[in-house]
């Protein structure tokens, strides 16, 4: 953690709104004049496309989830080395073709590594392994905030379904297998991370997700509630979020629960003030 150069962390598996939560950090920080550096995780993958098929092929339960696949000591140590100086290093995972053309680089492969910007007020990381602790790393110690986005896992599935069957042509029967040979690693080192996030927001579907292998659609945001956990709750207005928020009410001393559609609002009031007082910190100090 540093006073001089933050870092926010938002944590969740492939599909779970990452993304989403991406957007909405793009918003504040355009919104309030914050210059942010960004890591995503793919970045930080060990093997290109095709060399990943191949080790998949040689070792089924190998997933990006787990840490294996993944330059997790190098991640950690760009996150030691930002929050020590502001300085280090990432890259792009080229996902498709219309990266491809902005990248100059084939789909499936990794662009050079390049410095970050000098002045930045704070780095963002959107990834699978932002709040990650164990004998071996610890990536959590060094965010100063860290956010958890997790659907319920049959949501979760649902959406990855819908996803690589509508933009990477796969059929149910392989998608299931990527789900079930990521499992052992979605139990070990993605699930454990939420326990270390500050705040997670778990969207939970109002429908009937029971088998999510024949759901035909993903359940929307006006279908959903989501659950924000605060693992510290002190300092947190709840009188406010709840006179702001329409249909919101508190569960727990430390929870609220929202109506879906009301998740970037939501965002946007808990998440702009914590920022600030980031950036404020920092900008303090120099």
């Amino acid at each position: 953690m540093s006073a001089l150069h933050p870092i926010v962390s938002v944590t969740g598996s492939s599909g779970s709104g990452t993304t989403s939560v991406r957007n909405t950090f793009d918003q504040i920080f355009r919104r309030e004049g914050v210059e942010a550096v960004f890591i995503e995780g793919d970045a930080f993958h060990a093997l290109d496309r095709e060399a990943m098929r191949e080790a998949v092929a040689r070792e089924p339960t190998l997933s990006h989830f787990g840490e294996r696949a993944n330059l997790l000591p190098e991640l950690e140590a760009v996150f030691r080395e930002y929050a020590a100086s502001g300085r280090g290093r990432t890259r792009h995972y080229v996902h498709d073709a219309e990266e491809a053309a902005r990248f100059q680089a084939a789909p499936g492969t990794f662009t050079p590594w390049e410095e970050f910007p000098e002045g930045s007020d704070l780095l963002f990381y959107e990834g699978l392994h932002g709040a990650l602790a164990n004998e071996r790393v610890d990536i959590a110690a060094h965010a100063d905030l860290k956010i958890g986005v997790v659907p319920v896992i049959n949501l979760e599935w649902i959406q990855k379904l819908h996803r690589d069957k509508a933009a990477r042509g796969y059929s149910t029967e392989a998608v299931t297998d990527v789900i079930l040979h990521r499992m052992p690693d979605y139990v070990t080192t993605i699930c454990p991370q939420f326990t270390n996030t500050d705040i997670n927001f778990q969207r939970i579907p109002t429908v009937d997700t029971s088998n999510p292998f024949v759901a035909r659609w993903i359940p929307t945001a006006d279908e959903s509630m989501v659950v924000i956990r605060f693992r510290d709750p002190r300092g947190i207005d709840f009188p406010y979020l709840i006179s702001m928020i329409a249909g919101s009410f508190m569960s727990r001393a430390n929870s609220v629960v929202i109506p879906g559609g009301k998740l970037d609002l939501a965002m946007q009031l808990i998440l702009t003030p914590m920022i600030l007082r980031l950036v404020e910190r920092r900008r303090r100090l120099l």
